[in-house]
């Protein structure tokens, strides 16, 4: 874990960061990937829902993202049973979702013939439309009749992880995943929070969190993940040889690498393995 404590927090420079209306909504949806910040993200929006009396209303979301052909999970081990206990924490609901067509992000890529990379995101595409078809089954299920129903999806997006990210705003209106029948607002609880921030809380409230942040990994996400830095990419592939060495052999059944500039078989031969 992080033990660098920041001079200045983003959150002290930018000021109260917006929270919506949690009374209004008829559900809140909280999409949990089980890393550091999903876990904050959560605990912060069951602090805040309690504080307006509706912790009943929260579901807690996992797309599982499903096993390679070889049976290795593209997630890292154990994050389905960690994102369960998480939730179990605050005694919520929990779900578990995969996509519809593919058994997994690997057959995924496999079919597409490429990788994903920073402009084509498919990953995340897969992953929103799943979530997008979560939030139609709550709609169903909350029967909610003369006027849209009111969806609160919550995330654990930061400012410091990207550009994109640093621009948003913590509540804004997704208008993707809205439609004529609920209006979807997306809030980000910790978006301005450093790393050491998050890491504090969890460290405050005893909060359940992966084994692969002590194994020197700083994101959880895809155990290999094509927008991951090249050092956790090299302790990934040392943690887990045989999934590397799959990602290797699809790149060459492809002909195409991992990353543009640096092919599987190159992260291989960086955290010592044969490529």
């Amino acid at each position: 874990m992080s033990g660098q404590i920041e001079l200045v927090s983003a959150r002290a420079v930018h000021g109260p960061e917006p929270v919506p209306d949690l009374s209004a909504a008829d559900r809140i949806v909280i999409s949990n990937s089980g890393g550091k910040d999903s876990i904050v993200a959560m605990d912060e929006a069951v602090r805040l829902a309690d504080e307006v009396g509706v912790r009943d209303r929260i579901v807690v979301l996992h797309i599982d993202l499903g096993r390679t052909p070889r049976d290795h999970t593209v997630e890292w081990p154990e994050t389905v049973d960690l994102a369960r206990r998480q939730a179990a924490h605050y005694g919520l609901l929990f779900e578990v979702r995969r996509m519809a067509k593919w058994p997994s992000l690997f057959h995924r890529i496999r079919a597409r013939g490429q990788f994903p990379h920073l402009m084509t995101r498919f990953c995340t595409s897969e992953k929103r439309g799943v979530a997008h078809r979560f939030m139609t089954e709550q709609v169903n299920a909350l029967g909610v009749f003369g006027r849209s129903a009111r969806i609160v999806h919550v995330m654990g997006f930061r400012a410091e992880e990207s550009r994109a990210r640093a621009r948003r705003s913590a509540v804004e209106i997704d208008h993707r995943a809205s439609n004529g029948r609920r209006t979807v607002t997306q809030w980000y609880p910790v978006l301005r929070w450093s790393t050491a921030e998050v890491w504090q809380r969890i460290r405050d409230r005893g909060l359940p969190y992966h084994w692969a942040y002590d194994a020197s990994m700083s994101r959880l996400s895809c155990s290999l993940c094509v927008l991951a830095s090249v050092p956790d990419l090299t302790c990934a592939a040392g943690l887990r040889p045989e999934l590397a060495r799959e990602y290797a052999d699809l790149e060459e059944e492809l002909g195409v690498p991992f990353r543009r500039e640096l092919s599987m078989a190159e992260v291989i031969r960086r955290a010592g393995g044969a490529a």
